[in-house]
């Protein structure tokens, strides 16, 4: 069994959901007392936070890569970024370390393909929803057409993820808001969404049965493409 790095914390609410994935998904392969072997490096996301909103992405990469340099020579045989949106500067993380990474847009990607999705809508930090790091390496990648909320619900969806999510807070109000933004996707032509923030799931993982179309929840997906690699002979 290959050893997962996870650089997580970020925030550290999701990153339990990764660990927890990834060992079931394990356990659900190997059977037994079978667990997954993984490092995770869990940062300080107060620090990721200010840097992101003040637009000062390079100092972003350069913690991130220091950190996931950690978690190599710590033996992890592969990297998983457990956040979408510090997927911005996996280019700078990936320069930095000489072992795989396991991005998160194309497991995520692939699923989405291999299900015969060609039209999603996209949920996530107004980084991943706005910026072109995420939903342009869907489309030029791999041939998605992206949908995005319009800017006032792309601003709720935001300050929820930050205010509430990343604070461990489950609300039943904001938890309505978003099935109607996902019904607003559908509506306009959305055959399935992506939860594109790893901490979106904790809020509508389980409300599947009242959205308008599939959820895609991305730390399912991502840690379940790791399994799989972790699990794989070279």
């Amino acid at each position: 069994m290959k050893c997962i790095g996870l650089l997580g914390g970020m925030s550290w609410e999701s990153t339990v959901s990764y660990y927890q994935a990834l060992n079931r998904g394990v356990r659900a392969k190997l059977g037994g007392l079978h667990s997954a072997q993984v490092l995770i490096n869990s940062v300080d996301f107060a620090e990721i936070e200010r840097l992101q909103h003040v637009g000062d992405w390079p100092a972003t990469a350069r913690l991130l890569a220091a950190e996931a340099r950690k978690l190599q020579d710590g033996g992890a045989n592969f990297l998983l970024i457990g956040t979408n949106t510090m997927h911005k500067v996996a280019p700078e993380i990936e320069a930095a370390i000489d072992i795989p990474l396991l991005h998160i847009a194309d497991a995520t990607a692939r699923r989405l393909q291999a299900d015969g999705i060609k039209r999603v809508g996209l949920l996530g930090t107004r980084f991943t929803m706005e910026q072109d790091f995420y939903k342009g390496r869907l489309q030029t990648h791999f041939g998605l057409e992206v949908l995005v909320p319009a800017e006032a619900e792309r601003e709720r969806i935001h300050r929820i993820i930050y205010d509430e999510l990343c604070l461990g807070e489950i609300r039943d109000a904001s938890r309505a808001e978003y099935l109607a933004i996902i019904a607003g996707l559908a509506a306009a032509g959305a055959e399935a969404v992506i939860l594109g923030c790893t901490e979106i799931a904790l809020l509508v993982g389980e409300a599947q049965a009242q959205a308008a179309v599939p959820l895609y929840d991305t730390t399912a997906i991502h840690a379940e493409a790791a399994v799989t690699l972790a699990l794989t002979s070279d």
